[in-house]
């Protein structure tokens, strides 16, 4: 009895920055993909020059999925997006298209990829306790406290990044147990055991031009009218400084700029470094990366070759 082919999934990657939507239009037109968002900043509507939103244009050259779907007073979980993203593919599937999932929010895609650890949902009163206690103390204090009961979760959480530091909390206090613990237990099992899965990276060589981009890229942002994109999120009554969407790299630093917290000059440079953390930590999830096929986004022949890995797997596929 011959054995059917697995659908073939493609998963684009890389540093911010590297040059992942421009390819992923280009490949999508060529290979008769659809695009579905696997970055957790392009799921909020009204966040729009400081995600790099793809234009009316682009969006309607190709279809696309997942971005705008959420308000951005509202938390997006790793489990939420594997959901949604298994319903895209299906949907892409039965349309006899390829899904192209496209991002560099690395959880998400590992989630989807490889299964989801079994972690609490989140708790309103929890969270709450551990604000207040913040407010208090300090994140410094409470990072000390993490770093007692999690260790691991300690050193891999800076002590500015009080969304992830306060998830990792939450989690102890709910379960008793370490979130390193959980996540290092056996997964509940592959959420795409039924794929064939290429996974391809953009990763510049020269970490200087990488960083450059960035830094013109937040100029553009600038110059488009992103501060003003932000004072008008502060405007409204049911946004504010510490949910996730207004955590984001950049929305955070121009944030702080409207509140008086620094000058211009601090702020672009404060945004472009954190930019610049959010791209190394990138590359650090994608050098444990299995089964990944890099390519450097400044190499002149480096559509060439991805067209060619592309089209060898899917003849392989097919």
């Amino acid at each position: 009895m011959p054995i059917t082919p697995l659908p073939p999934l493609v998963v684009l990657t890389g540093p911010t920055a590297s040059g992942k939507s421009a390819l992923a239009l280009s490949l999508c037109t060529q290979f008769k993909g659809e695009i579905i968002n696997a970055d957790s900043t392009l799921i909020y509507r009204h966040l729009n020059i400081g995600t790099a939103k793809p234009s009316f244009a682009e969006l309607n050259s190709v279809p696309h999925h997942l971005i705008d779907i959420l308000a951005p007073e509202l938390a997006f979980s790793a489990g939420q997006f594997c959901n949604k993203a298994q319903k895209a593919i299906a949907d892409i599937e039965q349309r006899q298209h390829i899904p192209f999932l496209v991002g560099g929010t690395m959880l998400y895609l590992k989630a989807l990829l490889y299964g989801l650890s079994t972690l609490p949902t989140a708790s309103i009163e929890i969270r709450a306790k551990i604000m207040a206690e913040a407010e208090e103390y300090g994140w410094q204090t409470l990072h000390a406290r993490l770093k007692q009961v999690d260790p691991k979760a300690a050193a891999r959480i800076h002590v500015n990044d009080p969304q992830r530091l306060q998830r990792a909390l939450e989690i102890y206090y709910l379960t008793g147990k370490a979130q390193s613990d959980l996540f290092e237990a056996p997964k509940q099992g592959l959420a795409l055991q039924s794929h064939r899965v290429l996974t391809i990276a953009l990763i510049p060589a020269d970490r200087k031009i990488l960083h450059e981009r960035i830094a013109a890229r937040f100029d553009a942002m600038l110059d488009a009218g992103f501060i003003e994109e932000v004072a008008a999120l502060k405007e409204r009554p049911e946004l504010h400084a510490t949910l996730p969407s207004m955590r984001a790299v950049g929305y955070r630093q121009v944030w702080g700029y409207l509140e008086g917290d620094y000058d211009y000059a601090t702020m672009r440079e404060k945004a472009i470094a954190a930019t610049r953390q959010l791209a190394k930590r990138q590359l650090t999830w994608l050098r444990r990366w299995p089964d990944i096929h890099c390519f450097d986004p400044l190499n002149s022949h480096t559509f060439d070759d991805i067209q060619h890995c592309l089209r060898n797997f899917l003849e392989k596929a097919a």
